[in-house]
This record gives C-alpha cells, sequence and structure tokens, in this order.
C-alpha cells in the first residue's frame, strides 16, 4: 500500500484486541511522528509512549474525568501515544498535529489501529497532569495536543463515508 492508498483507508479504531503492540511496530510509528513537517524545523512536539498498564490506565482515568464519564476513552487500547508540545514555539499547535497525523498513517500502514482521542490539553493543564509529567521527568512548557492510541483492530475494516461536496474552490 502506498502513502496515497494509506491516507484514503485510514480511519479511526475504537475497539482494540488486549494483544500488546511489539515495540519495534511502536518505535515506527513514533518516528514517523518525529519526522512530521515542523514551522522552521523547531521540532516543538514530544512524544511519550505508553505501555505500562499503570501509567496508561492513569491517564485514562484523567481523560474519563475530564470527560464526565467512568468509560475507558481509551477503548481499551493497550498503548498510548501522547503529543505535547512546547508552547513558547509559535507552530505548537500545527507541529503537534502534523506529528499526530504521521503517526495515524504510520500505525496504518503497520497494521495497527489507531485513534486520536482529546482532551490532552485539558488534562495536562491539571494539577494531576503536571505532577504526571514531572513524575516522568518531563519539563518545559508544554501543551497537550493529542493522545494516540494505538493497538490490534477487533472491529473489521471500516469504509470511508462519502466525502462532502462543494469541499473545493478551482480558481
Amino acid at each position: 500500500m502506498n502513502t496515497y492508498e494509506t491516507m484514503l483507508k485510514r480511519r479511526s479504531c475504537k475497539k482494540y484486541k488486549s494483544d500488546a503492540v511489539s515495540d519495534e511496530l511502536i518505535d515506527k510509528v513514533v518516528n514517523a511522528g518525529l519526522y512530521a513537517a515542523s514551522g522552521k524545523n523547531r521540532q516543538a512536539s514530544i512524544i511519550i509512549a505508553v505501555t505500562d498498564k499503570e501509567v496508561r490506565d492513569e491517564l485514562s482515568a484523567l481523560n474519563a474525568k475530564i470527560l464526565g464519564s467512568d468509560i475507558d476513552p481509551f477503548y481499551n487500547a493497550p498503548a498510548v501515544l501522547v503529543v505535547l508540545a512546547d508552547r513558547d514555539i509559535n507552530t505548537y499547535l500545527y507541529d503537534g498535529s502534523l506529528t499526530m497525523g504521521n503517526m495515524m498513517l504510520a500505525a496504518e500502514e503497520l497494521g495497527l489501529g489507531s485513534c486520536w482521542i482529546h482532551r490532552a490539553k485539558e488534562m495536562f493543564d491539571t494539577d494531576e497532569g503536571k505532577a504526571l509529567l514531572a513524575k516522568l521527568g518531563i519539563e518545559g512548557d508544554y501543551e497537550g495536543i493529542g493522545n494516540l492510541v494505538l493497538g490490534y483492530s477487533d472491529q473489521g475494516e471500516k469504509v470511508a463515508p462519502p466525502r462532502k461536496e462543494n469541499r473545493v474552490y478551482k480558481i
């Protein structure tokens, strides 16, 4: 599958098998994120690759609390790739978003399901989120961009809905 086909095929996965994802595959997905385009190549984003169940569950609980729910907002995915970006770099939001996009495409190409889970900004703006970053040894003024849950899909192949009309204007 080429990159263009991957972009057309990728869909969010909201049901995962419990099988762990190998470090090799996680490293490939993370590396794709590290090679995302960034403003003036300042590489504002960092990635926290979480496979430790205790930390993964702590992140999930914090996200659920913000959501106002007690369900697992990470859909039982065994891995979470948290993207944060340096607020001091004016393109940080875009840089972090491109990091997330690259990783989602890489996951698809490697046979993994993924889903961008929001509320990372809110998670890491809380005292609890800041304490978690400190515990992990992460220093700096970072904003949460997204949580990419990752694992083997247990939902079957999804088909893309038709694209909305009148979204392209040729001049």
